[in-house]
């Protein structure tokens, strides 16, 4: 057999077949939905027909017969003389399944493949035969066993194709496309891949190394200029007494002279290679990153047939849309999501879509619709899988908890929708009066919620009656890179997953209140404990927070704890170093990291961090962070956002001369982080920066549901009108120009926002 590009003709043949039977399922599926059917028609005949081509050039007989009949009934339903109605769809499908099967068993085996399947291949060729003839097929089952060679190719660390599926906005669709020689995939060990993956993060850290090198250096030209002024100042004292000295002091300043402008030159040059460094190194990690990186749609390109097959087994119509197809994933997240996504589809057609006859009555399409959205947000990695369906009848559910032993009828009768919804999260926990062999045994759901608490992430569902439900999980888009939120606790960085951070937000003093023991503060009508962290993690400095404590907020809807840290230090991408094996189960850590000038930061466990204040709690042995007498006045805190460092500097003088209290930002986006995670009583904010400009930042302020009622005073470079209109447009409470800082102006504004710092 010939060989092209290290391929054989059999390889060529199974990326072939892989290909287009992508493209054939779905625009089949299409096909019968009844959306664009001449389109999807003609799709799948070029894709039968690529096959019948592909089988034909390796000589493989039952292939060029197989795919001949199913380009021939395609044919024919696009001449308007066939119908393709289910049962003509099954075995279009069960042929194309064949096809699949044959094209993986390895190239030697294949004649004893087929004669060992002879029965069920002569009887798909009949069936093929009475469906181009307009004749009831007689549904013959596609029984076929996958052979070892299936496996072994699995396994096999042989090259493989790369196939790029396009999914079309509204219809899971995947477009033809061939197959790239040059753009191959190679596949690699997942521990080969952490360990580049960790070469690259020291790489990245090792870069920054050169900043705090080259500023020393810059340290060292000061003091040689220092040298240089004394020697100056020697060389006038001795001017008119030691003619000898003189030549002496000449020399010794020409040696320092050259050896300035020597320095000078090395330093500039090392700021180059550092900048370069820094770049090759930025280049790589992200590289890399990117090699983990899948789009979702590779992962539920075959959920469409799923969808399909489950709702004929069950009696009812169903039709799978898939939105975000491109939108990139961890490849590991991608393979544990197609367990719960089993679960989750199950669940919908089983329990959520009603029968054709149902959705008629309910005045909706006989055929039912399940939506699975991926999108990227905040830095996760959001999935929505949702249904048109009955949704959950809440009532019929707080039955189900208190039936099942797990509350009182009293206090079932005081859950929110949203807590009596969590109760389907649990093990063995079903609201299906039946056991079927698609669902009710109550662990599809359990399954779920453990797969996204195993990688950090959480879900949640939402219903409406009547109307349909959806679960909602937000998953890291990498295992290998974690978004955290970075404090800092007794002197030391230590960082939280972000995915499990509710909130980040600073406590006055004075809200604190005791009782039995316990602090508490109260947030949105809740109780929320609140803990020292120090003595969480048995650390000896206590630290001296003042007015107000920074408070990270843990948990889920139903337990949340405040943690009270030293301060917060902002959100970081950080590369996730395992703990060493030998150390075991280190408390309330799960593993280490680094940050971008070296310095080691532990990441936190949370749920064991959780447990931790619980049992601490119970204990009685948290002091606590202070008296909570509310005898402390807070200052009012504002927010300056500028990328001018001397504009900067001089807003923030102008306004702590004044009492306020004033943290600063350099960008939008530095001023979105500071604005989500801290407490402010006010916005000042430049227009042009860099990331995200003024109007984006008070355009994304005034649409949150927290920060909306902040006053805001934008301040402009120029006096534009295109520029106090779009700012007022945003939102901005003020317009100022940065000439109004020569007179009272700025000042006057805050405090008829917000009144005295006190």
């Amino acid at each position: 057999m010939s060989h092209l590009s290290g391929f054989s003709m059999w390889d060529l043949f199974r990326g072939e077949v892989e290909s287009q039977m992508r493209s054939f399922t779905d625009h089949l599926l299409a096909v019968e939905g009844g959306t664009g059917v001449a389109e999807h028609l003609a799709a799948t005949m070029r894709a039968a027909h690529s096959i019948k081509g592909a089988a034909r050039i390796v000589n493989l007989d039952v292939g060029v017969q197989l795919a001949h009949l199913m380009e021939d009934c395609l044919v024919a339903a696009q001449e308007n003389t066939l119908v393709l109605e289910a049962a003509s769809v099954d075995v279009l499908l069960s042929a194309g399944d064949l096809l699949s099967r044959l094209s993986v068993v390895d190239e030697a085996a294949v004649a004893e493949w087929v004669e060992t399947n002879t029965v069920v291949i002569s009887a798909l060729l009949e069936d093929l035969a009475a469906v181009r003839a307009g004749r009831a097929p007689r549904k013959a089952a596609l029984e076929v066993s996958a052979p070892a060679a299936i496996e072994s190719a699995i396994e096999s660390p042989v090259v493989s194709l790369v196939v790029a599926p396009a999914v079309v906005a509204g219809a899971a669709t995947t477009s033809v496309t061939k197959v790239d020689l040059q753009d191959r995939l190679l596949k690699v060990s997942s521990q080969t891949l952490n360990r580049l993956m960790g070469l690259a993060g020291e790489t990245l850290v090792q870069s920054r190394w050169l900043e705090p090198f080259s500023e020393s250096l810059l340290q060292l030209k000061r003091r040689q200029s220092e040298i240089s002024n004394l020697l100056e100042v020697l060389h006038e004292a001795i001017t008119h007494k030691h003619a000898t000295s003189l030549e002496v002091l000449s020399a010794v300043r020409e040696k320092v002279e050259t050896a300035r402008q020597g320095l000078a030159t090395r330093q500039a040059e090392l700021e180059a290679f550092g900048l370069r460094s820094a770049g090759l190194a930025d280049r790589l990690y992200r590289e890399v990153v990117a090699s983990r990186m899948r789009p979702f749609g590779d992962g539920v390109e075959n959920f469409p047939r799923v969808v399909r097959d489950m709702a004929r087994q069950l009696g009812k119509q169903a039709q799978l849309e898939i939105l975000g197809p491109n939108t990139e994933v961890d490849r590991e997240i991608l393979e544990r999501l197609e367990a719960p996504l089993n679960h989750m589809i199950r669940n919908s057609l089983d329990h959520g879509l009603e029968t054709p006859t149902e959705r008629l009555a309910a005045g909706k399409n006989p055929g039912g619709l399940i939506r699975l959205e991926a999108r990227h947000r905040a830095g996760l990695f959001a999935l929505t899988v949702a249904d048109d369906g009955r949704g959950v009848d809440i009532e019929r559910l707080r039955v189900r908890v208190v039936d099942k032993g797990l509350t009182t009828t009293d206090m079932a009768q005081a859950f929110s929708e949203a807590e009596l919804l969590e109760f389907l999260f649990l093990p063995g926990f079903s609201t299906a009066a039946s056991v079927t062999d698609l669902s009710g045994r109550g662990v599809g759901l359990d399954a779920v919620q453990d797969m996204a608490k195993s990688v950090g992430g959480s879900a949640r569902i939402t219903s409406r009656p009547g109307q349909g439900m959806a679960i909602h999980l937000e998953l890291p888009l990498t295992l290998s890179v974690v978004r955290t939120f970075v404090t800092e606790i007794g002197g030391e960085p230590f960082a939280f997953p972000i995915t499990r951070v509710a909130r980040a937000l600073r406590v006055a003093a004075s809200e604190l209140i005791t009782l039995e023991g316990q602090q508490y503060f109260i947030l949105d009508g809740e109780r929320i404990g609140v803990v020292p962290a120090h003595e969480l993690l048995d650390l000896a400095t206590r630290p001296d927070w003042g007015d107000e404590i920074p408070v990270v907020l843990l948990g889920d809807r139903t337990t949340r704890y405040g943690i009270a840290v030293d301060r917060f230090l902002g959100e970081y991408d950080m590369v996730v170093r395992p703990l060493d094996s030998r150390l075991g189960k280190v408390q309330d850590v799960s593993a280490t990291a680094l940050m971008e000038d070296g310095t080691p930061v532990l990441i936190m466990d949370v749920e064991d961090l959780t447990r931790s204040v619980e049992t601490e709690l119970q204990g009685g042995r948290l002091r606590g962070l202070g008296s909570g007498s509310g005898t402390t006045k807070r200052r009012k805190r504002i927010l300056v956002v500028e990328d001018s460092i001397t504009v900067r500097e001089l807003e923030r003088s102008l306004l702590q001369g004044r009492g306020y209290a004033v943290d600063v930002a350099v960008d939008g986006m530095d001023g979105w982080n500071a604005l989500r995670a801290g407490q402010y009583d006010l916005l000042v904010s430049d227009i042009d920066m860099p990331r995200m400009t003024g109007i984006e930042l008070v355009t994304k302020l005034k649409t949150d549901a927290r920060l909306h009622s902040m006053p805001v005073i934008i301040v402009s470079y120029k006096d534009r009108e295109e520029d106090r209109l779009a700012g007022l447009e945003a939102g901005a409470d003020r317009f100022m120009t940065k000439s109004s800082f020569h007179d009272e102006s700025l000042l006057e504004a805050v405090a008829e926002l917000i009144g005295p710092a006190d």
